[in-house]
């Protein structure tokens, strides 16, 4: 199955090259995309300089910062058309590790529609995170899984690999949200339509260069977004 990694970067000058060349270790076969939203710090001439030596790396050069959410629409649009099997999310900061990848895409090819690379499943780590911040995403994500009334136990991981297949059911291109809460209506999405998803362990690392893009207007779009799809659910479920 041919298998497009979809990488979104703003100014990820630091990283860009590192995790390029690691995912081409773990996964010699992939193809990868890398969306960049006209990054001051020349993250894409980068990119695409290591596409020169590495082959089968695509830059999609936006035009301004237009969000996380935007970028993997965009991405799966371009891998869709292109007749890719597999359309995988991944960070560009190295707190996913590309060496986990083969473990989502076998689950891909095993069946499933979604695969979540999952800190919270057995064998999966967060070992940089203060008690806190630990304790504020388990919150976030059980909070999720109870408000949808799914089995998910991390809904809100950016690390994931979908079958085409399930991605041209659910309509992504229709999905507006941003960080968290792409990721969680993404997962609700591919579960109401059917589809299986599975979670597989991942060991999330802490950012070692650049900064963060994550702010707490993600995170209460995010818990909003829930609420009112929760409150939706139960209102059409009412009615039918």
């Amino acid at each position: 199955m041919r298998a497009l990694v979809v990488i979104p970067t703003f100014n990820e000058a630091a990283n860009i090259e590192e995790v390029l060349r690691r995912l081409r270790d773990a996964c010699p076969k992939a193809n990868v995309l890398v969306v960049d939203d006209a990054s001051p710090d020349g993250t894409a001439d980068l990119a695409e300089g290591v596409a020169v030596e590495l082959g089968d790396i695509e830059v999609m050069r936006r035009p301004g910062k237009s969000g996380l959410g935007s970028a993997y629409r965009d991405g799966f649009r371009h891998g869709l058309v292109n007749g890719f099997d597999i359309l995988v999310e991944m960070d560009s900061d190295l707190q996913h590790d590309p060496a986990a990848l083969p473990s989502l895409l076998e689950g891909v090819e095993g069946g499933a529609d979604l695969v979540i690379g999952s800190r919270y499943v057995p064998g999966g780590s967060i070992p940089d995170w203060t008690w806190h911040r630990r304790a504020l995403s388990r919150w976030g994500n059980r909070y999720a899984a109870t408000v949808l009334g799914f089995g998910v136990r991390d809904a809100t991981s950016g690390y994931r690999a979908y079958a085409a297949g399930a991605l041209a059911e659910i309509d992504f291109q229709t999905v507006r949200a941003d960080g968290y809460g792409f990721q969680i209506e993404m997962a609700h999405r591919v579960l109401q339509s059917g589809g299986h998803v599975t979670e597989v362990p991942i060991k999330f690392g802490d950012r070692e260069r650049g900064e963060s893009k994550m702010s707490s207007r993600i995170v209460v779009e995010a818990l909003v977004l829930v609420t009112w799809w929760g409150v939706r659910d139960r209102v059409l479920r009412f009615r039918r």
